[in-house]
């Protein structure tokens, strides 16, 4: 895991600078300036809006009783997304915004529970309940 996170620190930071100074050379760097400034302004409205139906529906579920495993992997999700689209770069936004978005969020949601689920049957996760 920490290779990974590893390589996703040093590689994600050098295809953003190489994207951005690509499109920069395209469009023009005041084009560039003003559509990260616009992706962060949308993604933090987005994330504000997701982030409050979900809490909406993580209340719902508790107040019927129900157990919110969907809406709480919904949060972390809309966490993640939130905060990858407040770093600049449009490598770090479509991630984000594939974070944001329900339709996009269903299937990453599906592999996080695999994932989960996996670990937890190979003991590498353990899970208490009450």
């Amino acid at each position: 895991m920490f290779r990974w996170l590893l390589l996703f620190i040093l590689v994600v930071p050098a295809l953003e600078i190489g994207v951005l100074i690509w499109t920069g050379n395209i469009i023009g760097p005041i084009w560039v300036i003003l559509l990260i400034i616009l992706t962060g302004v949308l993604g933090a409205w987005l994330a504000k809006k997701q982030g409050l139906e979900t809490i909406r529906n993580f209340q719902q579920s508790v107040h019927y009783g129900q157990m919110p495993q969907d809406t709480l992997l919904d949060g972390a999700c809309i966490l993640v997304g939130g905060a990858v689209l407040l770093t600049p770069g449009f490598i770090t936004d479509a991630i984000g915004f594939l974070l944001l978005f329900p339709a996009t969020r269903f299937p990453i949601k599906r592999v996080i529970r695999n994932a989960i689920q996996k670990a937890m049957r190979k003991g590498t996760i353990t899970i208490y309940r009450k």
